[in-house]
């Protein structure tokens, strides 16, 4: 038999959690089927990110969640939700309700403060990328513009002294 449950990650005395679907006999942080969400009960308010149509793919094959998993369900609302996928609702519909809720609970001000700061690092990352090929492309231009200098003065050097040449006779 298939149970969503939690398995834990993290480091020592730092948990956080995946919710995966496995059978009921493989060992807690054993083998697993699928990775289903995330849930990190150390931040702030905690973090839950879940797959919602995987789940409602699990929940309808016969996979039964455990009690710390169904808290979770309720918690977001995705039982619910689930429910209302059972009685006919639009899986549509529901995943864009999910989507929405997802983002109310993350309207947290320190939350979607780190969001952004996390996203303007990310940002900025490919922005200096960018400086540094334009920098190195100048660079080359640069250098390319010097060796046709070069290659013009040394072409203009032997004809000088023909030149002078010239001019002595």
């Amino acid at each position: 038999m298939v149970r969503l449950r939690l398995r834990r990650v993290g480091a020592k005395k730092q948990p956080s959690y995946r919710v995966v679907a496995a059978e009921k006999e493989s060992p807690r942080d054993g083998r697993f089927l699928e990775v289903l969400g995330f849930y990190n009960p150390r931040t702030k308010p905690s973090t839950i990110q879940l797959g919602e149509d995987r789940v409602y793919h699990w929940l309808s094959e016969g996979a039964q969640p455990s009690d710390a998993v169904r808290r979770l369900f309720d918690q977001v609302g995705l039982w619910n939700r689930y429910q209302r996928f059972k009685d006919g609702e639009d899986i549509e519909k529901l995943l864009e309700e999910a989507a929405a809720a997802e983002e109310a609970r993350g309207a947290d001000p320190r939350t979607r403060r780190d969001d952004l700061m996390g996203q303007a690092k990310k940002a900025a990352k490919p922005a200096k990328k960018v400086e540094e090929a334009a920098e190195v492309e100048e660079a080359v231009e640069i250098e390319e513009v010097e060796e046709a200098e070069a290659v013009d003065e040394a072409e203009e050097t032997p004809e000088e002294p023909a030149e002078a040449v010239e001019d002595e006779e």
